[in-house]
């Protein structure tokens, strides 16, 4: 759950919306509990979160989930008491003293950290007993806290480094109304049911194992038939578009990083650099500095543009161990990538290819709620984004005009652009309404410029290619467990590992199962024959357990006839069916991807 950033103890206004005011109100209003319940605790940092709240606390106990019931309920005897938040103004120095003399040593620390940046005041928020460091604001009356659901127990490392303690961070939600919050704890517990991290390896389709390393999953035969039907639909897709697949190595020299700026901004997830040969190299973060030195083998001309170069590119970035999540935070992800090359009067139709290409992979997936972040630098930003303020607007006006053409439903992300340009990020909203970063794509002005990249124009000069990233779906991995989540496992029938069980009997209908199976391969339907010694409803269980999504039953009746009685994973009887007629069913189903 990613927190929200935000500086919680310098004077001043945050300017939060109403939402975001009462979750902040409820992490102190939980602090308070904490307080209460656990007079010893020291206190760390509360921020709101995308759906909630949470607090970090060194406790003096150790708690589990089974003691949020306790802490709720001290909680509403807090806010029965009417408590207003009460705003004041303290110096720095007189703010550590007051921290140091009630053992506060967290909110010390922090303090210390903000006297160096020269911040002399700071602001204080009291409810009753309840005093705390935070730059606000909060509602007027710990009433006007909507209700409140505690949800989780998680640990920490306090300023999010792993050298320093782990702390106890205690998660929570707050809603304007009991509906609200209802429809959020139904899509939680929804959630925890379609968990893919539990999903996948029951399904069979991914493991993590130690003795590869946290981050890294392995995709099983099964795993891998669902990337690969990815790949060959955006391959398909591509091709129609006018893409070219190229590959690129896993490693290149480092300065070509720092050349193209990535090593200044994306440092902190770059592993360690390794000498080759008294050269050094890094593992790629990413596949954009491959794709350029491509396009810069060998000259080029107007003609050669737009020059559109994909690759389904493994990079490999360090994501903390605490922020690791199956397949949806790893260590090592295949960007489905391409980078276009082109002329500016070109970005317009390359943007619109790439959107309609997008489009189709969502219907593809199912996924038919979506909008974009249309994703801005920050102006007063000068360290996160190149200096060159009229290219920005310039580059966010174009991809403005582009969303609107396009009629894609927007908002505007200040702040969410990289460092080289703006983006439109595609918010993908699952079958129970989380939403997820997926595509995007993004509008590049400077990076030509900066590597010296060059077309030969019309009348003979030479001139800066500009760059649009387009990034399909993201990365697959990521991708495959936000669809494992989508359907709860159950695939749609081209994804689907197997896509239809064949199950014999008894052990004399097994040639005659085994003989449709092969004609069912030879359409390319992905068949599995289950000739385990075991009844024919443990068999039918299993493979409804396993969310097949149809299963053929061949007996005495159908060894004679040829056919196979169908029936579905939902427990649908379909009936006898020869095997041009199951082909046929099949098919059609699949027709729109194939």
């Amino acid at each position: 759950m990613k927190q929200k950033r935000q500086n919680v103890y310098k004077s001043g206004h945050t300017g939060y919306n109403d939402l975001d005011t009462m979750r902040h109100s409820a992490a102190h209003l939980m602090a308070a509990a904490v307080m209460a319940l656990y007079p010893k605790t020291k206190f760390g940092i509360g921020p709101t979160t995308e759906n909630g709240f949470c607090y970090d606390f060194a406790l003096p106990v150790k708690i589990s989930e089974s003691d949020l019931p306790l802490i709720e309920k001290k909680m509403r005897e807090l806010q029965n008491l009417g408590y207003e938040y009460e705003r004041s103004v303290l110096g720095t120095e007189e703010a550590i003293k007051r921290m140091i003399k009630s053992g506060q040593t967290l909110k010390a620390e922090l303090l210390d950290d903000l006297r160096k940046t020269g911040e002399s005041e700071v602001t204080l928020y009291r409810s009753g007993e309840f005093i705390d460091l935070c730059k606000g604001p909060h509602v007027k009356n710990v009433t006007e806290i909507g209700p409140f659901k505690l949800l989780s127990v998680a640990g920490a490392y306090w300023k999010g480094d792993e050298k320093n303690a782990m702390l106890t961070r205690i998660y929570g939600t707050c809603f304007p109304t009991k509906e609200e919050l209802e429809k959020y704890s139904w899509q939680q517990e929804e959630a925890k049911k379609r968990d893919h991290r539990i999903l996948g390896p029951q399904l069979d389709l991914f493991v993590i194992n130690d003795d590869i390393g946290k981050g890294l999953p392995l995709l099983t035969p099964k795993g891998t038939v669902i990337r690969n039907e990815i790949l060959a639909y955006e391959r398909k897709l591509e091709r129609e578009a006018g893409f070219t697949e190229v590959w690129t190595p896993h490693i290149a020299k480092n300065d070509l990083y720092k050349r193209t700026g990535h090593w200044d901004h994306y440092r902190d997830v770059m592993y360690q650099p390794f000498g080759i040969d008294k050269e050094t190299y890094v593992l790629k973060p990413m596949n954009c500095p491959h794709h350029y030195m491509i396009y810069a083998s060998r000259p080029r001309s107007y003609r050669d543009l737009p020059m559109r170069l994909s690759e389904p590119g493994t990079c490999y970035r360090y994501e903390k161990s605490g922020e690791l999540g199956g397949l949806i935070r790893v260590r090592a992800l295949t960007i489905d990538d391409s980078h276009i090359l082109m002329r500016e009067n070109q970005i317009h139709e390359e943007f619109n290819r790439c959107i309609t290409m997008v489009r189709k992979m969502f219907a593809a997936f199912g996924l038919t709620d979506y909008w974009v972040r249309l994703s801005l630098n920050d102006p007063s930003d000068a360290v996160k984004y190149i200096a060159d303020a009229n290219v920005w607007k310039k580059a966010g006006r174009m991809l403005e005009t582009i969303t609107k053409d396009n009629k894609l439903r927007y908002s505007v992300g200040t702040g969410e652009a990289s460092f080289y340009g703006p983006k439109i990020d595609f918010m993908v909203k699952d079958s129970i309404g989380r939403s997820w970063q997926m595509s995007t794509l993004q509008l590049d002005l400077f990076m030509a410029k900066r590597l010296g990249l060059t077309y030969t124009d019309e009348s003979g000069s030479q001139m800066h290619p500009v760059i649009l990233h387009r990034g399909l779906t993201g990365s697959l991995e990521r991708t495959i467990g936000i669809l494992i989540e989508h359907y709860g496992g159950a695939f749609p029938l081209w994804l689907a590992p197997v896509q239809i069980a064949l199950i014999p009997i008894s052990e004399r209908h097994a040639p005659a199962a085994r003989e449709s199976a092969q004609k069912l391969r030879s359409r390319n339907i992905r068949v599995e024959v289950d000739e385990r010694n075991e009844p024919m409803g443990a068999k039918i269980r299993d493979h409804t357990l396993q969310k097949v999504p149809y299963m053929g039953i061949i007996g005495d009746k159908e060894a004679a006839s040829g056919d196979i009685s169908v029936r579905s994973r939902s427990g649908e009887n379909l009936g006898a069916m020869s095997t041009p007629k199951l082909l046929k069913r099949l098919e059609k189903e699949l027709e729109h991807i194939v």
